[in-house]
């Protein structure tokens, strides 16, 4: 299954009864393997959680902590970026390069990096001993 359509997919399970705006994440692991992550409201905004979290979260459990590749696919009229929490999430496990897809579920793709989403990322070597 390539990045897209696991993102596809995963975005049908995305539990957004109070928005109805589902999202699907999926993040390649430096193993090759794709995790997936949906978007989950909370009828107490603001404690749900975005997909690529989603995506994210499965990635640490399965034991790797390097994206190597991000797709999110949300039914917009444009191809949506992740949120700023989530944009420094995708920071903290993925190089500046790391190659970012876009894409809605129309078919409309924008290809960028994680750098472009977060000029200036806030980063380990900004930390006084890490």
């Amino acid at each position: 299954m390539s990045l897209i359509d696991a993102a596809r997919r995963v975005r049908e399970a995305a539990y957004a009864p109070y928005s109805g705006f589902k999202v699907g994440a999926a993040v390649r692991g430096a193993s090759g393997v794709i995790y997936a992550g949906c978007n989950v409201e909370n009828v107490a905004y603001p404690e749900g959680t975005c997909a690529e979290a989603g995506a994210i979260a499965a990635m640490v459990a399965a034991g790797e902590t390097e994206i190597i590749e991000v797709c999110v696919v949300a039914d917009s009229a444009r191809p949506t970026p992740p949120c700023g929490g989530c944009r420094q999430k995708l920071a903290e496990f993925a190089r500046a390069d790391t190659p970012v897809l876009l894409a809605t579920v129309g078919g409309e793709k924008l290809a960028t990096t994680v750098a472009e989403l977060l000029p200036g990322r806030f980063d380990a070597g900004h930390m006084g001993g890490a």
